[in-house]
């Protein structure tokens, strides 16, 4: 099997909660197609660089991805169906990287309080 990572972006008006279902549906497709998703890092929403299909924010979402290319080329004939999916980006690596992704890693170094203001 092949190894994948994907991105999707979702509409910027459906809820947390759907863009969550949207990646549990992905990693069903891929259960189904008899591959494996490794990991599921939901981005929140985030602001788009330019408009698409009139959406300036939109919810994205990376996972990691265990599957044989039929299952892939599934998944993204069904999210190519999808109202709510505004783009999609698979690439194949060498390996998954299970680490959480740069996006998320800055983000919780920007929510925790630096250590000096503590400090008096």
């Amino acid at each position: 099997m092949a190894l994948y990572e994907h991105v999707v972006i979702s509409r910027q008006d459906i809820s947390p909660q759907q863009a969550e279902a949207l990646n549990d549906q992905i990693k069903a497709l891929i259960e189904e197609g008899g591959g494996s998703v490794a990991k599921i890092e939901y981005w929140g929403l985030r602001n788009l660089t330019y408009r698409i299909k009139k959406n300036r924010k939109g919810h994205y979402s990376l996972l990691a991805i265990d599957a044989p290319p039929a299952a892939v080329k599934e998944m993204e004939r069904q999210l190519g169906l999808n109202e709510d999916v505004l783009r999609t980006l698979t690439v194949r690596v060498e390996e998954l990287d299970l680490e959480l992704s740069p996006v998320l890693a800055r983000r919780d170094r920007e929510r925790e309080p630096r250590r000096e203001e503590f400090q008096s």
